[in-house]
């Protein structure tokens, strides 16, 4: 079980994943029970096939569970219905990976505006790439920014609906140390500011001291669960 919080935002409850290729059988998930506590900052920690980007998939409704259950605020997910995971993924979640997935003919604001026209309650684009220290960069296109700068707007788009839940998955993997930190900051002030439960994967383990709490992954499973005595500011980190 999770630590005790005074709310839990999204619970998932026995949660594997098989995968069938031809006659074999891949378990990437195998009963995990995870609680992300509201305006929680938790960083998922592990090597890569251990399992943390086939849970954040489950928990934001980009793919279903083979068994398990998953609760938004106490309110079952209908993993059956791709209506209601479509309106949960619309109204409820922000995804950040670590490929920008930036339309190169639209510029900064235009690529944040693509999700504030089906938002129920957008923040204006300006405000969100204000929020990730793009104010200056408006109307600049993908090619005109770096890559960190690049993972900033796709972190803006990603907040400007003001969603409950914001899923990074390996958001700063493709970037250096000194750009990693940019991207790093930004999230933690939308999760400080907004309020945003944030999970987090890396497979750098420095990155898990800016992390209220950190799961463990090996195998398909969470292998050790951690409360960080110091939140640490990604500044402070020894890259």
């Amino acid at each position: 079980m999770e630590d005790d919080a005074s709310a839990i935002a999204l619970r998932g409850r026995d949660l594997t994943k098989t995968y069938r290729m031809g006659t074999i059988e891949v378990h990437a998930l195998r009963g995990v029970d995870v609680d992300l506590g509201e305006g929680e900052l938790v960083v998922l920690l592990g090597p890569s096939g251990s399992g943390k980007s086939t849970l954040l998939n489950i928990l934001g409704g980009l793919d279903k569970p083979t068994s398990g259950r998953v609760l938004f605020r106490d309110c079952e997910l209908d993993m059956d219905s791709e209506h209601a995971l479509n309106l949960y993924r619309r109204h409820h979640v922000g995804f950040v990976f670590q490929f920008y997935n930036l339309i190169p003919s639209l510029t900064a604001r235009e690529n944040v505006s693509l999700v504030t026209e089906i938002a129920r309650d957008p923040m204006p684009p300006a405000e969100a790439l204000a929020m990730v220290g793009l104010g200056d960069r408006l109307d600049h296109f993908p090619a005109q920014l770096s890559g960190g700068e690049q993972q900033r707007v796709a972190i803006a788009r990603a907040i400007a609906k003001r969603p409950d839940l914001l899923l990074c998955d390996e958001p700063t993997g493709a970037l250096d140390s000194k750009t990693g930190i940019l991207v790093l900051d930004a999230i933690l002030r939308i999760n400080r500011e907004i309020g945003t439960t944030t999970a987090l994967i890396t497979h750098n383990a420095v990155i898990a001291e800016i992390a209220n709490r950190v799961l463990y992954f090996a195998d398909g499973r969470i292998v050790e669960r951690r409360r960080n005595a110091v939140q640490r500011a990604p500044a402070e980190l020894a890259w």
